[in-house]
Parts: C-alpha cells; sequence; structure tokens
C-alpha cells in the first residue's frame, strides 16, 4: 500500500494514479451549447504523414482519404509525443504525455486507474466499440473499460489466419481473412446493427501499416508467434499484391553515407544505420529498401478502402455530416532518412503523423489548420465534440475551434519524449522540442552530440546548427523551454521498468562500420 501511495504522489495527479483498484470513472461537466455528436476514428500503424495522393505521391493512390480531406480538414502539422506505438496510443486515449501515462514502450500493460477517454464517453451515455490493434501490454487482448463492445488481437497481430485469433467480447474466434479487411467487416457490421437513439464511438485500430514477417507458403498461420523467425516486410492483401512493383523508389538526400550527411551528426544516429532500424541491415534483412518501401505502399491500400466502406455505412445510416471522423497514424516512419527506416527517433518524418477531420455539421470543406496539433490534442478534441469539458488535468488541449476557422491563443512550442528500449537499443533515451522555426533534441545517458536545426532554411534537417556560434543563444532558449515543459509535467524522471520481450541488437558485417568520436572532442 506505502508503494502504491509513494507512486501516486510522484505522479501529482489523481487521473493517473496506479491505484490497486479501478475507480469509476468521474462525469466530466457539460460544455455549455454542447450536445453529443457520433465519433469514427480510425487508427493506423505506422502511416507517414505524406503517403497519401493528395499529398503528392509520386504513385499511391488515397482516393477516399483524399475525399475526407476534400470535404473536411487537413491538419498540415500533427505531431505525437512520442514515436512508438503504444505509448502514442496511451496518449492519443490519455491526453497526457507518456512520462505520466507511463506507458513508455512496447511491452508495459495500461497502469490501473488510467482513464481513457471512451470511459468519459461511456460515463456520458455513448455506445462504444473498439475493434481492432490495442498492443498495450503485448500480450493482451482481453475486453478493456470503457468499451461496450470489443475485438481485438494478442499484441501485434498477423495479417493472415493465426492460432491467436480475435477475441470478440472476451471469446475467442478464429481469425478468417486478410486483418485490414475483417476488421473493418467488424466495424460496418456493428455500425449496420446498431439501434437505438445513444450516441456512439466507433474506435477502428488497424494492425496496417505495420510489418509483419512474409509468408514463404509455409509459415502461414503461425506468424509473429514467440520463437519464430523469417524475412520481415510488409503485407498488402492480395488484390492489390504487386500493382506497385514498377515504381521507383527515390532515395532521400539524406540516406547516402556521405560527409556531408553524417557530419556533426551524433553517433548513435551513425550507427542506426546498420541495424534492424537502418538501411542498412533493415528488419534483419539484406533485402532493397525499394522493395519493401513498394510493399509498404501496396499494403496502404486496403486502409483506403477501409475508410471508404466505414464511410458508406454511415451514409447509410444518414449519419455522415453529423459525425465526426478522424483519420490518424499513430506515429510517423522513416524511408531512408538519416540512414533510418522505422521511426522512434525526433526527426519529421518520425514524428508527423496524417491528421485528417471530417464532419459537414462542424468543418467547413477544405479546411486547413496550420497550427501544431499533437496526439495529446485527440481526447479533449473528441470530449469537446461530445458536449464535454475535458479534464483539467491532462496534457492536450482541445483544437475543435482550429477546426471551426476561430483563432485561439494556441501552442508555439511541442514537447517530444522517447524512452530507451532493451528490445531495440539503437535508439536512445530522446527528449526534444520543436517550435514552427527550430527543433532542439537531445540524447540521454550517451557521450554524444546534441542537435539544431531551422526547419524553414533546413526541412529535412541536414545541417546541425549545435555548435554554430550564431545559434548558440537560440540552442539555450530551446533547451531550457524543453527543461520547463518537462517540468511543468512532472516530466523529470525517468521511467524505468524490467526487460521485456525479445533483444534486437544485430549488425551486419557488410553494413556501415562503428561511428568514431567527432573530431571536436578531442584536445592535444
Amino acid at each position: 500500500m506505502l508503494r502504491i501511495l509513494s507512486l501516486c504522489l510522484f505522479l501529482f495527479s489523481p487521473a493517473i494514479c496506479l491505484a490497486a483498484e479501478p475507480t469509476q470513472t468521474p462525469a466530466l461537466k457539460r460544455a455549455s451549447g454542447g450536445k453529443p455528436r457520433n465519433i469514427v476514428l480510425i487508427l493506423t500503424d505506422d502511416h507517414r504523414y505524406d503517403a497519401m495522393g493528395f499529398m503528392g505521391h509520386p504513385f499511391l493512390k488515397t482516393p477516399h482519404m483524399d475525399s475526407l480531406a476534400k470535404n473536411g480538414a487537413h491538419l498540415q502539422n500533427a505531431f505525437v509525443t512520442t514515436s512508438l506505438c503504444s505509448p502514442s496510443r496511451a496518449s492519443i486515449l490519455s491526453g497526457l504525455y507518456a512520462h505520466r501515462h507511463r506507458v513508455v514502450d512496447n511491452n508495459v500493460p495500461v497502469p490501473a486507474g488510467l482513464t481513457f477517454f471512451p470511459q468519459y464517453l461511456q460515463q456520458a451515455g455513448y455506445e462504444t466499440a473498439f475493434v481492432g490493434k490495442w498492443h498495450m501490454g503485448s500480450d493482451n487482448d482481453t475486453p478493456q473499460p470503457g468499451f461496450d463492445h470489443w475485438i481485438s488481437f494478442k499484441g501485434q497481430g498477423t495479417y493472415w489466419p493465426n492460432p491467436n485469433g480475435l477475441n470478440v467480447n472476451g471469446r475467442q474466434v478464429p481469425q478468417k481473412g486478410y486483418l485490414t479487411d475483417e476488421l473493418t467487416d467488424f466495424a460496418v457490421d456493428w455500425l449496420d446493427g446498431r439501434s437505438g437513439d445513444k450516441p456512439f464511438l466507433l474506435y477502428l485500430s488497424h494492425k496496417a501499416v505495420h510489418n509483419d514477417l512474409l509468408n514463404d507458403g509455409k509459415q502461414e498461420g503461425k506468424l509473429l508467434l514467440p520463437g519464430v523467425d523469417g524475412p520481415m516486410g510488409f503485407v498488402p492483401a492480395p488484390r492489390h499484391a504487386g500493382r506497385y512493383a514498377n515504381e521507383s523508389f527515390t532515395p532521400p538526400e539524406s540516406m547516402a553515407l556521405s560527409p556531408r550527411n553524417i557530419a556533426d551528426k551524433p553517433m548513435w544516429v551513425q550507427n542506426r544505420r546498420n541495424s534492424r532500424h537502418g538501411v542498412d541491415f533493415p528488419f534483419g534483412n539484406k533485402v532493397e529498401i525499394a522493395a519493401i518501401y513498394r510493399q509498404y505502399m501496396e499494403t496502404l491500400l486496403a486502409v483506403d478502402e477501409s475508410v471508404g466502406r466505414v464511410i458508406e455505412a454511415l451514409r447509410r445510416k444518414k449519419a455522415l455530416e453529423s459525425t465526426l471522423f478522424i483519420y490518424m497514424g499513430d506515429n510517423g516512419y522513416a524511408w531512408g532518412e538519416h540512414g533510418m527506416i522505422d521511426k522512434r527517433s525526433a526527426y519529421e518524418e518520425s514524428v508527423r503523423i496524417p491528421l485528417i477531420m471530417h464532419c459537414p455539421e462542424l468543418i467547413a470543406a477544405g479546411t486547413v489548420v496550420k497550427p501544431m496539433v499533437a496526439n495529446i490534442d485527440i481526447a479533449p478534441t473528441i470530449l469537446a465534440a461530445a458536449g464535454l469539458e475535458p479534464p483539467q488535468s491532462i496534457d492536450g488541449r482541445s483544437f475543435l475551434p482550429l477546426l471551426q476557422g476561430r483563432t485561439i491563443p494556441w501552442r508555439d512550442k511541442l514537447l517530444y519524449e522517447y524512452y530507451w528500449e532493451w528490445n531495440f537499443p539503437m535508439t536512445p533515451t530522446l527528449h526534444a522540442i520543436r517550435s514552427d522555426r527550430y527543433k532542439f533534441i537531445r540524447p540521454y545517458g550517451l557521450w554524444d552530440t546534441e542537435e539544431l536545426y531551422d526547419l524553414q532554411q533546413d526541412p529535412h534537417e541536414l545541417v546541425n546548427l549545435i555548435r554554430d556560434p550564431q545559434h548558440q543563444p537560440i540552442a539555450k532558449q530551446m533547451k531550457d523551454q524543453m527543461f520547463a515543459l518537462l517540468k511543468e509535467s512532472q516530466g523529470m524522471a525517468i521511467p524505468v521498468f524490467e526487460d521485456r520481450g525479445r533483444l534486437s541488437n544485430q549488425r551486419s558485417t557488410s553494413g556501415a562500420p562503428q561511428a568514431p568520436f567527432p573530431k571536436q572532442i578531442f584536445r592535444p
């Protein structure tokens, strides 16, 4: 009991006290003039911010996402505060930074007493459904608080049928087909089968476009089970496989192992190149980046079709005009930038996400929101759209007024954090702060280099300005602001948990060598 009390006092917030027993969800106040509104949230995994047709992609076609943006709002500067699946999902659901909700990696389960926005909606009379990837606590698929209807799977799941199957309202059922399609079937069936006048929340959480073991004709039925190894990549639906086989991949400028690209870059960035999360040894495979890049884009096609099917289901129910429809990714994804694939870093490709919202009763067609919004803002925005006053204790803010074209005081800087994982030791603990002009990045616990980038002059973060004398005052200011935000949100302690899962620390003998210490630190 003393340990639980001490932890609660450390976290400073009743909303996130790790109590021994779950507590009843408090009722939120009704906002003046607000009314309940149907909510649909579609979340995808590892969807890069510019991997959509309307963003000018050279070959990817996403007509349903394009239509959402055309007839709703595109939030151009949407970010995550931690670029990793479970921490980001917990931030989306709670409105809290990872250091407050404590789901800091993909193995830590949800702490008891942590309240997510579906619980508030359910308490306010909503009918709620969750369909898809939960992924907080790697082996957990049991129904979670806040949902009347539950369909999920353990861990990352698999694209194809597997022995674990699906948990449907506490009952194990077979997984029959391609996962993106099957989850959409469940979501649409739930919408079609609804009756009554209750407002609803549908949270459809896809596995796609996360990687998976590739099927070699023998592995189907045992993909991603503990102890199974094999070639990794992306798994499009059969109807989409090979559609982009002849399309070209243009390496980003920072992918080349050139003197300019590694000049004053941290050693950990250079070393990650030759790792599971780098271009020299992607997913532990000796494969061409171009091949898995095309698979990734093909895998997104079923996601876009899923968006279209849910839109059509709402139209059949005559609910499309009044429903707040949200499409977003849980983190970004690098495709060669700085020699990396995957996420986790604080670079733009990792922290930026796609975010589109549609609700003709609230949002004018063609709305573009330019201020920085984040995953911690999703929960308060949904609660505000539901006619509720968001809790004062959370870190995020409702950006509903921005969607409606109103000018309100808003953030001019955003905090980022990532905590080192024993499973994937190639990326250190990172703290960063981003403004509209600059980004400061600080690795923790390493003898290494800090980073400062001018995002207006250098949007691809090629030139580290941390040693430039003219930028020293800006670097100090950014660092001071970063620590101020950490102190303000009780983030001055590093969460530590025991090692769990499998270790992926291999390098390729034919990849880049270990990075040397920078010459600037040597003295005669």
